[in-house]
């Protein structure tokens, strides 16, 4: 307590703006220097503060349980793999609970992650579902996705390039996912577009879209949480639920 009676608070960092570089550029480092997420990402050791989303995620539908098996899409840098490889025990830390398995892929190499199993994979190849199941021994549990298509400028070619992610990771989750399993993916404010929504409402009990906490205010990301894959089945689609 000070002086005055009042808590200390934290201060803000300030960025001046350096020669060359853009005044968009500067606002963005200091947003991130003072982004809460950022910082706590820092002091408990995960890679971004996206690690959050899958964690506010998880709290929600309680998917990355002990013992799940979870593949993560476009893993790079880490923090979706980290927050799973805790929460599934793939450490095999927690006596009495199951112990999970963690595999992420990525077109890039990623800096090693204890408790996961990584791979230099392009998803949209012909055989990556075999190679995934492959690896794991079987079908997942969890696929996760927290890819997004880079941006070319263009806003209705990006939403297309956005709209085409999400799809070509749930037609891989399809191929991979045991029955039961979940699905998530990044998607736009909106939620999922009709074509990728019939997609999940055709084969998962149960289809959710929520904005987690972590997620910035002027962010235009939503995720989406498809639980129950019903394997080959074909039951009556399910209402969608809105957080």
């Amino acid at each position: 307590m000070s002086a005055s009676g009042r808590g200390q608070r934290e201060l803000r960092v300030r960025v001046k703006t350096a020669k060359g570089r853009k005044i968009s550029s500067t606002r963005w480092l200091e947003r991130q220097l003072n982004d809460p997420y950022v910082i706590r990402a820092r002091k408990e050791g995960f890679r971004g503060r996206a690690a959050y989303k899958i964690m506010e995620l998880d709290d929600r539908f309680r998917f990355l349980v002990p013992g799940a098996r979870v593949v993560d899409l476009g893993c790079a840098p880490g923090g979706w793999c980290q927050m799973a490889v805790h929460r599934t025990n793939a450490l095999g830390t927690r006596q009495g609970k199951k112990q999970g398995y963690v595999l992420g892929v990525d077109l890039q190499e990623v800096e090693p992650i204890p408790g996961t199993e990584l791979h230099v994979l392009d998803f949209l190849e012909e055989d990556a579902d075999d190679k995934v199941k492959a690896w794991l021994g079987g079908g997942a549990d969890v696929v996760m996705s927290d890819m997004a298509a880079a941006a070319s400028g263009h806003p209705q070619t990006d939403h297309l390039r956005i709209v085409g992610l999400v799809e070509a990771a749930l037609m891989f989750a399809l191929d991979v996912l045991e029955p039961g399993g979940t699905f998530v993916a990044k998607v736009l404010a909106g939620g999922a577009e009709a074509t990728v929504l019939n997609l999940l409402k055709k084969n998962f009990t149960k289809v959710y879209h929520m904005k987690p906490p972590s997620s910035r205010k002027d962010s235009s990301e939503k995720f989406v949480v498809a639980m129950g894959f019903k394997g080959a089945s074909s039951a009556p689609e399910e209402p969608v639920e809105r957080e």
